[in-house]
């Protein structure tokens, strides 16, 4: 992969990078003291500071303070960007025709110019998702509690559809809402309304409802504790050795449990 780079370069010279990349749909990353304006459907300024700015060759802007890990400001995939030499700065702009946007970055020193011919044509594979942690589950229940039963997956409340339904060992219908990350207590309030509408179904009995998840924060722990639903804890398998489904219970995915 050939790269183009200068490490402090005159603002001349920096601008005369860009340009060639720019131009020959090469990846841009320049490093600098900058200030940056946009003006578009609101307006704003962000004063000097160093910063990284990406050039994207499908029209992609992203600015980087030193931390974090959003961009401060950005510009969407579908405009262009130019380069010029103002005062003796290095300007950089990105336009949008639609909404009309555009976003002016303007270097008064470049610590490095960097130009690259990128290639990458694959997809994102995604491991370790929801679905992954529902197929860990359904292939040894126990995982979740022994003697565990899965009777439905997606099963529709009037809450919404719960990733996995089943009863325990004595019979008690379950409720199991899956996340592949740490949750807070949106994801406790999201299992809550899922039992109350079970519950609501099922009015001859209690509805136990497990959350599922690596982990929790203490807010969650507590407003599941004082809700009394419970908590385990569950990585998503990379690769599952074996792929079930709930024909391997009696059950279809979706029915509703008859008993």
């Amino acid at each position: 992969m050939p790269l183009t780079s200068q490490t402090d370069p005159p603002a001349h010279e920096a601008c005369a990078l860009i340009e060639d990349g720019l131009t020959a749909d090469h990846v841009i990353s320049i490093v600098g003291h900058c200030t940056v304006t946009y003006d578009g459907r609101t307006q704003s300024t962000l004063g000097p500071g160093d910063r990284v700015v990406l050039c994207k060759p499908d029209g992609t802007l992203l600015i980087h303070q030193p931390t974090g890990r959003k961009p401060v400001n950005w510009q969407p995939p579908g405009g262009t960007h130019e380069t010029a030499l103002v005062d003796e700065d290095v300007l950089v702009r990105s336009r949008r025709e639609s909404p009309p946007e555009v976003v002016e970055v303007r270097f008064s020193e470049v610590a490095q110019v960097s130009s690259y011919p990128l290639t990458d044509e694959q997809d994102l594979e995604l491991v370790g998702s929801e679905d992954d942690l529902r197929q860990h589950i359904l292939a040894d229940p126990s995982l979740l509690e022994p003697g565990f039963e899965p009777r439905a997956t997606e099963r529709e409340t009037s809450a919404g559809p719960v990733d996995i339904y089943g009863v325990d060992t004595e019979n008690t219908p379950v409720i199991v809402e899956l996340k592949r990350r740490r949750v807070g207590p949106d994801a406790v309030g999201q299992l809550a309304r899922y039992v109350t509408a079970a519950e609501r179904e099922r009015t001859d009995k209690i509805v136990r409802g497990i959350l599922v998840a690596p982990s929790v924060t203490d807010r969650a722990r507590r407003e599941l504790d004082e809700q009394d639903l419970e908590f385990v804890s569950l990585e998503p398998a990379d690769s599952s050795p074996t792929t079930a489904t709930l024909d391997d219970f009696g059950e279809t995915t979706g029915e509703k449990d008859s008993g």
